[in-house]
């Protein structure tokens, strides 16, 4: 595998968790391995459309499923996705407070 066969799969598994919704079912996921149950009843995703998003994060190899009797349990599948995301957060959170202090120096300079 080359650099940009490395790139692409990088840009694919980041498109992956991308998504508004998968990035809630993460979240849902972060502490404890849930049901498709929970999970429909903590984020409010249909049960059709939490199905899809799961089979895209478990095609990604993003989150893990379990069966256990007719329950199925869905987990993250690396930890450090969770740290990868608290930290793009991060990085985020910064940005959005540099740009709205820059927009009060820029009106109190207005006064």
């Amino acid at each position: 595998m080359d650099k940009k066969d490395f790139y692409r799969l990088h840009a694919d598994f980041c498109k992956s968790i991308s998504n508004p919704k998968r990035q809630e079912i993460l979240e849902a996921l972060r502490e404890k391995e849930k049901t498709v149950n929970e999970l429909i009843e903590e984020t409010k995703i249909s049960q059709s459309n939490l199905s899809q998003h799961l089979s895209i994060l478990r095609s990604k190899g993003i989150v893990r499923a379990r069966r256990d009797g007719t329950n199925i349990y869905y987990s993250i599948a690396n930890k450090k996705i969770t740290r990868a995301y608290d930290l793009v957060s991060q990085v985020l959170m910064e940005s959005l407070a540099s740009q709205n202090k820059a927009i009060k120096d820029a009106l109190n300079h207005k006064k």
